[in-house]
């Protein structure tokens, strides 16, 4: 009886492995021709009970600006790059040919060194140097400023600011990307509108830092969206992401191409489930197009040129390995073949051997949920999901995309004040920032005060008076230096991108980002001097003490200044070496180490070069100079007990006018340094392009 009933068991275990077999050989095949397997998956899963007995409506993005869509073609792209000196040049892209139109969400694929991302900057407008060939825009040439405004650029790395909450950061956005004539209310709605449309209503009150990496993503994309872009691109969306998270965001993307948007991203190596997802591939091998055209078209053209693609087997990882040589040198006859314009024409004799006929394919947008998601772009008049024709409302924009007009949606004292607000915000909250520096600068105080405590009058202790002077202006240089050598590459990615996207330009970005630290530095700078001046027991006279702080200040913001500069022209790594080794001279050649009158006379002219030069002259200046009495000795002999003495040992002069000059001379080397540290961020912008 036990050995029948075995026998049974075996032979319906046996029937159901050959069922779902054959059920996963189907659905593999259908997968393989480039049918959806959407619909079989959720045939085969079980229907989602929902937690509540209300239901969620569906959001349209009603408050956005109606923007007309935008087709890109592009034509014969050739770029190269240079070698190096002598080497020449290296060919990325060998005169590549397409058009993305809107509606559609593209995907493009190639090995690596392909030319992907190339191609992608270059439609982006990111390079424009060592470029031959035409992008058309709606079948017109493109105006480079023009088509910044109504694209938008979202990087693989999520460049966001990571002090700011989800609701602070759209703000920001908003004010930047939004002009006057939209009202608060407006803009508020807009928010909220794309928040909810997103899923980030759950955490607006989150600081970026703490997102998760899809969380991450779907803000990057929403802080692009409250203008309505017609034309995204994305690089290497699903990058970093689980399976889960990169089903949730191409369906995002999904959902935006639907409502008219033109969106491009490139992708590495997607899996059978998110290839499916895309309308059209744009394949590339060593420079060249191996293929573009729909995805469901693309395993018939690759049967066409005898490469069939195995019924198990993923198209995408096909056609990579293909790219790649493994089936044999076939990327020069598929380029011919492309050329010769084949792609078209293999999916539809395919479907004519079937008997079937060309039935374009839908796939349902989705929230980040899984719920249906509707997105016209800025629309009411179309809330289904059809795809987007010309009797849209797309085309109610009467926007002209091809004229160069000049000028952001903001002016530039708004985009001064958003940035410089932001600016101030993230300065309070970095703790490495602004915490660390104030504790040093107490802790700092208090040690000096303790070491020099009442020399300051002291006619035996001179020297060491002078040696806390000296000390104090090297404080002063190294803490306003060092934190702002860190500025501008820290943020430099989170700033690249909000430039590119066209949220406001260089100069409001410089003049914030500059100025909203300068408050905080004089405020640090006057709470140390006014703690070691007094405890010290430097003279009690109100226009000394206000010499020696206008000094100090002075010395700060030079040094911030100095440290904005090396930050701007070099990286981390490079700008924290050179800011302190280049201040070496500037102390060694500042008249305390070494007399002026000591230096060989071939060095003499360094001294004048040295901004720490001019603050110790000025420091002497206010404490020992303008005619003070003499000093108290407690000694039997006191060699500097008349200040003037002390003055004339250190080669230094007490009046007046050499204190004024050290002090036009330390404001010219502030605003000369500010401008300098400009044209440098703007050339290092630049020069990648």
């Amino acid at each position: 009886m036990s050995i029948h009933f075995a026998l049974v068991r075996s032979h319906l275990e046996s029937a159901e492995f050959f069922r779902c077999r054959k059920n996963t050989f189907d659905s593999q095949s259908n997968l393989c021709n480039g049918s959806s397997a959407v619909s079989i998956a959720k045939a085969n899963t079980l229907r989602k009970v929902p937690n509540s007995n209300t239901k969620k409506p569906n959001f349209t993005l009603t408050h956005l600006s109606k923007r007309p869509p935008v087709d890109i073609q592009f034509i014969d792209l050739k770029y190269s790059v240079p070698e190096g000196r002598r080497r020449g040049y290296k060919t990325i892209l060998k005169g590549v040919n397409g058009k993305f139109k809107s509606g559609e969400l593209t995907g493009i694929m190639g090995p690596s060194g392909a030319g992907k991302s190339t191609l992608m900057n270059i439609l982006a407008g990111y390079k424009t140097s060592n470029l031959e060939g035409s992008v058309l825009i709606n079948g017109k040439e493109r105006s480079q400023r023009r088509f910044r405004k109504m694209s938008c650029y979202i990087m693989q790395d999520d460049c966001l600011s990571p002090h700011l909450s989800v609701m602070e950061a759209m703000t920001v956005s908003a004010n930047l990307k939004i002009g006057k004539s939209v009202s608060h209310s407006d803009k508020k709605a807009i928010i909220n509108e794309v928040l909810e449309i997103l899923g980030l209503q759950d955490c607006l009150n989150t600081a970026s830092v703490c997102l998760s990496g899809g969380q991450r993503k779907r803000l990057s994309i929403a802080l692009e969206l409250v203008n309505n872009p017609p034309v995204m691109f994305f690089d290497e969306p699903t990058s970093g992401l689980d399976s889960s998270s990169c089903f949730q965001c191409l369906c995002l993307l999904k959902s935006l191409a639907r409502g008219g948007r033109t969106i491009i991203c490139t992708i590495h190596q997607p899996s059978a489930r998110l290839f499916e997802m895309f309308d059209n591939l744009y394949m590339l091998a060593e420079g060249q197009c191996i293929y573009r055209g729909p995805v469901t078209n693309l395993v018939p053209f690759l049967s066409s040129m005898g490469l069939n693609c195995p019924s198990y087997h993923n198209p995408a990882d096909y056609v990579m390995e293909v790219a790649c040589g493994e089936h044999g040198d076939y990327v020069q006859k598929l380029v011919v073949a492309v050329n010769a314009g084949r792609c078209n024409t293999a999916l539809s004799k395919a479907l004519e051997a079937t008997g079937q006929k060309l039935i374009a394919k839908e796939t349902m947008p989705m929230k980040p949920n899984g719920e249906c998601l509707n997105l016209p772009n800025g629309s009411s008049k179309n809330p289904g999901l059809v795809p987007p024709t010309c009797t849209t409302s797309l085309l109610d924009s009467s926007e002209n995309l091809t004229q160069d007009k000049h000028g952001f949606p903001t002016s530039g004292f708004h985009q001064f004040l958003v940035l410089f607000m932001r600016s101030v915000c993230i300065i309070f909250r970095d703790k490495t920032l602004t915490r660390l520096r104030l504790v040093a600068h107490f802790i700092i105080g208090v040690l000096i005060g303790a070491i020099f405590y009442g020399i300051g009058n002291n006619a035996a202790k001179v020297m060491s008076n002078a040696g806390c002077l000296f000390f104090t202006v090297m404080f002063m240089m190294f803490t306003a230096m060092m934190p702002t050598i860190l500025t501008f590459p820290l943020e430099m990615s989170v700033f690249v991108r909000e430039y590119l996207n066209y949220w406001y330009s260089l100069k409001a970005y410089y003049f914030a980002k500059t100025l909203a630290d300068v408050p905080f530095q004089i405020i640090l700078t006057t709470c140390y001097i006014v703690g070691v001046y007094f405890i010290t027991d430097q003279p009690l006279d109100a226009t000394r003490f206000f010499m020696f702080l206008l000094i100090a200040v002075l010395t700060a913001l030079v040094s911030q200044s100095f440290g904005l500069l090396v930050g701007a022209a070099f990286n981390i790594e490079s700008g924290v070496f050179l800011g302190p080794i280049s201040t070496v001279p500037m102390v060694l050649f500042s008249g305390f180490f070494a007399k002026l009158e000591d230096i060989p006379f071939y060095f003499q002219w360094l001294p004048y070069l040295s901004y720490v030069k001019y603050s110790f002259e000025g420091t002497m200046v206010a404490i020992y100079g303008l005619n003070r009495s003499k000093l108290v000795c407690n000694r039997d002999y006191c060699h500097f007990k008349y200040p003037s003495a002390f003055l004339d040992e250190m080669s230094l002069k007490g009046d007046m006018l050499t204190y004024f000059i050290d002090i036009g001379v330390l404001s010219g080397l502030f605003v000369f340094l500010r401008i300098v540290a400009y044209f440098v961020l703007r050339i290092r912008l630049f020069q990648n392009r």
